[in-house]
């Protein structure tokens, strides 16, 4: 299995960059995941949480409250107007 490519950013900085396995977010038609392979997309994400499941099986989640969501050739971009930088958190591994 591939990889995919992640960079998630606020208005303001620089949030998150590495290789991942999977990405999960929220538009306003409902929950998206995105696996490597995933069709080009660009979409509205709505306030709730992202979660990006590192290559090393690590978890990392945030609190975002709107932006886009964009995948083209395994690269996701995550700009949102704000990402709650306490809740930018590894789980597990």
């Amino acid at each position: 299995m591939g990889s995919l490519k992640v960079e998630m950013v606020a208005a303001d900085r620089k949030v998150w960059e590495g290789e991942a396995k999977f990405v999960r977010g929220r538009t306003a038609s409902g929950e998206l995941g995105i696996l490597p392979g995933h069709s080009p997309l660009l979409g509205a994400i709505v306030q709730g949480e992202v979660t990006i499941e590192a290559m090393d099986g690590s978890r990392h989640q945030a609190k975002v409250d709107g932006g886009f969501l964009s995948v083209d050739s395994d690269v996701v971009t995550i700009v949102a107007e704000h990402v709650d930088a306490t809740s930018l958190h590894s789980t597990g591994h």
